[in-house]
């Protein structure tokens, strides 16, 4: 019988993409984050219905071959890809047939598994019911989305001591079709939030080795970017820079609020003022930025927040600090300040934002294990 085979998609071959034009708008544009696709399992193939027919053997009985099974589709995790690109130019993705049986008990071949590589941190939805079928947050993490048919059998699977010469056999099963829709989420521990033009992207390019798009006009940064922090010897953090909001950006104002679903998997948010401007209400900044987050998803407005005043050498952020601090004070909120530019508070900030993880770490590792602990209680009872 046939071995099974994996057909692999390799996004790079399947659609290469132009030369990269320069401008700000091309990596917004191909930086694509959710994408719907139909994939269908390849069909099972027949069983045979033959009868050996070879000189000095009048009576050979049934010699039909089983048809191969179809291949399945499986999307796997590939640590290398970061967008969904690919997949926005190949909406259909078909697993290859099994093959027919033969003559002579020759089975068919099985089809070609077809696997679809996929950015880490995917989630995977049905279309027609909504659930979520799978989420691939681990670079080893493979599902099964739809199941090749079975092979049909032949006649002389069928053949027994009263029906030694059966003249029918199965036709094969069709694979499984569903439509779907993959959403990517980005993989981080701590998020950056706050108004455009806040200090984000200066601040991730300081503490890591990012390098996202940085200048001094607002929407600078139109994609997420991922950052790797290293604190004390071989301990480390992942944060994520996502596009600035602005008043109304749930209801679309500016570049909306589609990229926060990429802080949905963070742990520790980060908000940064920038109270450099004197016209500007500090406090009110903070509230709609937290409004705008709580009107995306209500839990990711509740995750531990550390606030941080910005821009520290500038004169006026400096000036305004002492006056800024005591308002939040009155709030409850405690304020950190850094200077990307020069360096100031930077390591203290990193300092808390680690221990802050590792709090938070800490208490959802005990809530869990409270809950495993009363769920085996209620089973044993």
């Amino acid at each position: 019988m046939a071995t099974r085979k994996a057909q692999v998609i390799n996004q790079a071959e399947v659609a290469p993409l132009p030369q990269a034009p320069q401008g700000a708008f091309f990596s917004y544009m191909h930086f694509i984050d959710e994408v719907q696709v139909l994939i269908k399992a390849g069909d099972g193939g027949r069983g045979c219905i033959s009868f050996l027919r070879e000189k000095y053997r009048p009576r050979g009985g049934p010699d039909g071959g089983n048809g191969g099974d179809g291949g399945s589709v499986i999307l796997r995790v590939d640590p290398q890809l970061g967008t969904l690109i690919d997949l926005a130019h190949q909406r259909h993705l078909r697993a290859e047939p099994g093959g027919h049986g033969r003559g002579k008990n020759q089975h068919g071949k099985k089809g070609q598994d077809l696997i679809v590589r996929v950015p880490p941190g995917t989630i995977v939805r049905d279309v027609e019911s909504g659930e979520t079928l799978a989420d691939l947050n681990t670079q080893a993490a493979e599902a099964v989305l739809a199941r090749g048919g079975k092979g049909g059998k032949g006649n002389a699977f069928f053949a027994s001591a009263t029906n030694q010469a059966p003249r029918f056999a199965q036709s094969g099963m069709p694979g499984e079709e569903r439509s779907l829709r993959l959403e990517l989420r980005l993989l981080a521990d701590v998020g950056l939030v706050g108004f455009p033009n806040a200090g984000k992207s200066t601040l991730l390019s300081v503490v890591s080795a990012a390098r996202p798009r940085v200048a001094d006009f607002p929407f600078t940064t139109l994609t997420p970017h991922l950052g790797v922090v290293r604190y004390g010897e071989d301990t480390s953090f992942i944060m994520a820079d996502v596009p600035g909001l602005i008043e109304g950006a749930h209801e679309g104002h500016g570049l909306g609020i589609r990229f926060l679903r990429h802080l949905s998997r963070t742990s520790v948010l980060i908000h940064l003022l920038d109270i450099s401007h004197l016209e500007q209400d500090s406090m009110h900044d903070y509230e709609v930025i937290n409004h705008e987050l709580a009107c995306f998803d209500p839990g990711l407005a509740a995750r531990p927040q550390l606030t941080v005043v910005t821009k520290l050498d500038l004169p006026d952020t400096r000036r305004r600090l002492p006056e800024v601090e005591a308002a939040f004070a009155q709030r409850g909120i405690p304020l950190l300040a850094v200077s990307a530019a020069t360096g100031e508070g930077v390591k203290e900030l990193v300092s808390h934002i680690a221990h802050t993880l590792e709090t938070y770490k800490a208490a959802s590792l005990k809530v869990e294990t409270t809950k495993d602990m009363a769920v085996g209680c209620s089973q044993q009872s």
